[in-house]
């Protein structure tokens, strides 16, 4: 196929993503199809489209429309999506390299079993999301917000909260490993059984957040208000460090270490990973079987 303009490639990609379905005689039930997209397509609508297993690579979609769209098993690679809209789209088990999500909306999205190292999600609304089992080792989240998200299950270490809205999210079973939960509001949030070794939650809002089962060997709790926090317990906070700051229900107390963290400034967030090149626009693939 010649090159052509991303936006006619777009096109063109959608075009016969409908024509393979047609042809195919069903609703897209057991049709096996590959789209690949690159280029620049700023702004465009891929709003409700099916995209099952669509490849991403290297393009700017920034502000572009994927509301309701089926990204099933998609991949994502050394793209940019900053800003844009996946409200309620699905993204059950798609993988992401090298991606940005920045400012962008998951609002009721399912990305269930969403795999992916370093993804940014900084400033993102990601209301209800569903993440449950996600693997996003060392993902940005700073200042996202996840309230009534769900990451049951999932492997966050090394992740990036700090400033996140996370009252009512779930993280049951979730391990936390070294995450930075700093300045975080993680009221009536829950971490039931979730592992928070290493974690730093300095100066973090803990009203109601469900401890039961957590650990927190070597969690830094400086300046953190878990005084209404349930199910914590001595053995869980005997090796955690705190500081004059720390608030613990009546009865417990963490060991004071030295070093404190001066909580008048929040830490610098890390950048982000050098974007991978962006490759030249890829030809638009599609295949179409029983």
């Amino acid at each position: 196929m010649a090159r052509v303009s991303y936006s006619l490639a777009v096109t063109a990609a959608i075009g016969l993503l409908f024509a393979g379905r047609a042809m195919a005689g069903d609703s897209g039930i057991g049709v096996q199809r590959m789209v690949n997209f690159g280029g620049s397509c700023r702004g465009c609508s891929l709003a409700g489209r099916k995209l099952t297993g669509a490849s991403f690579t290297g393009g700017d979609f920034s502000k572009s429309s994927l509301i309701d769209s089926d990204l099933r098993g998609a991949s994502f690679t050394g793209a940019s999506f900053a800003g844009a809209d996946f409200t309620r789209a699905d993204l059950r088990s798609a993988s992401l390299l090298g991606v940005n999500f920045s400012g962008a909306m998951f609002i009721d999205a399912r990305m269930d079993g969403l795999q992916g190292t370093a993804p940014n999600f900084s400033d993102a609304d990601l209301k209800r999301a569903n993440l449950t089992s996600a693997e996003l080792v060392g993902a940005n989240f700073s200042r996202a917000t996840l309230t009534d998200a769900h990451l049951a299950g999932a492997e966050l270490q090394g992740a990036i909260l700090i400033g996140a809205d996370c009252r009512d999210t779930d993280f049951k079973g979730a391990d936390l490993s070294g995450a930075l939960l700093i300045h975080g509001k993680f009221d009536d949030a829950s971490f039931h059984g979730a592992t928070l070794d290493g974690a730093n939650l300095a100066g973090g809002q803990f009203d109601r957040a469900d401890f039961h089962g957590a650990s927190l060997d070597g969690a830094v709790l400086y300046g953190a208000d878990l005084s209404t926090a349930r199910g914590l317990d001595q053995d869980q906070i005997e090796d955690a460090c705190g500081d004059q700051g720390t608030r613990l229900p009546a009865g417990l107390a963490a060991k004071l270490c030295h070093g404190r963290m001066d909580m008048r400034h929040m830490p610098t967030i890390p950048p982000m990973p050098p974007m991978p090149h962006i490759p030249a626009i890829p030809n638009i693939r599609h295949f179409v079987s029983e």
